[in-house]
Parts: C-alpha cells; structure tokens; sequence
C-alpha cells in the first residue's frame, strides 16, 4: 500500500482526538473539583472520593503528550491505562467507602460510565494533532513515510 493512501485509509470508527480528549480530561477534573467542594459539608466521604478522582484526572492530563499536557511524560495510549484506573475508581468508590446506596454515588456511577465511553471513543492511534500513526492495516505510518 503507498504511504499516502495509508493516510487517507485510516478510519478506527473512534471519534474522539487527542485534542478533544484532553478538553474533556480537563473538564471533568473541573467537574470532580466542583463537586468536592459542593459535597464537603453535606457528605465528607463522597467529597474526598470527588477531589480524589479530580486530582487523578489533573495530575494524569498535566502528564500525559497531548495537547495541554504540561510536563509530557506520559504516552497517549499510556493514558488510556490511568482514565481505565480512574474509572474504576469512581465506579466503586463509593462502595469502598461505604455510600453505595446513597443518593451522593450516582455522580460517581455516571461519571464511570461516562468515562468508559470516552475510553471506547478516543483514537488512541493518532498523534497529538489528531494524524494517524497506524493504517488500517496495522502498518505504522510514520517508518512509511520516511
């Protein structure tokens, strides 16, 4: 296959970019922080679980190569093991900490589900302008075109 028609090929059925996965990243760390502050007084347990998972997602967005990444150490498909991580600890959080069934955990429910369609939907293939690194075939881009 000619390198460029490798380019044009490349279709993984993922929507979500390196940039658009990132805004999202930062959102919900956003979204993670508010909630802590909102649920401090009301429900302490699920307001440390919130600031927990919000530090999770800043400190792993602030290190991870995409855009608005700061410090770059970590690979893109690396990330995809932290958001995996961090799913998993917002959907069982709260049963860790003992408010499964309180009206406080659905946040954190949905979050996890939430997260886990944004892990299904990101093109963990492409660079962090969104290219392709791999064709459809499996072949990686990049030695094809050097």
């Amino acid at each position: 296959m000619h390198p460029a028609h490798a380019l044009t090929s490349h279709h993984t059925g993922r929507l979500i970019t390196p940039s658009q996965h990132a805004v999202l990243d930062y959102s919900v760390a956003a979204t993670f922080f508010g909630l802590a502050a909102t649920l401090a007084k009301q429900h302490r347990r699920a307001s440390v679980l919130a600031a927990v998972n919000g530090a999770m997602v800043l400190g792993l967005s602030l290190m991870t190569d995409y855009p608005g990444g700061l410090f770059r150490r970590i690979s893109f498909k690396g990330h995809r093991t932290g958001d995996i991580v961090q799913a998993a600890l917002a959907g069982l959080g709260p049963v860790l900490l003992g408010f499964a069934n309180d009206p406080e955990a659905k946040y954190f429910y949905g979050q996890a589900l939430s997260e886990a369609g944004v892990i299904a939907s990101t093109d963990w293939d492409a660079d962090a302008a969104g290219q392709p690194l791999v064709s459809s075939a499996g072949d990686d881009i990049r030695a094809a075109g050097s």
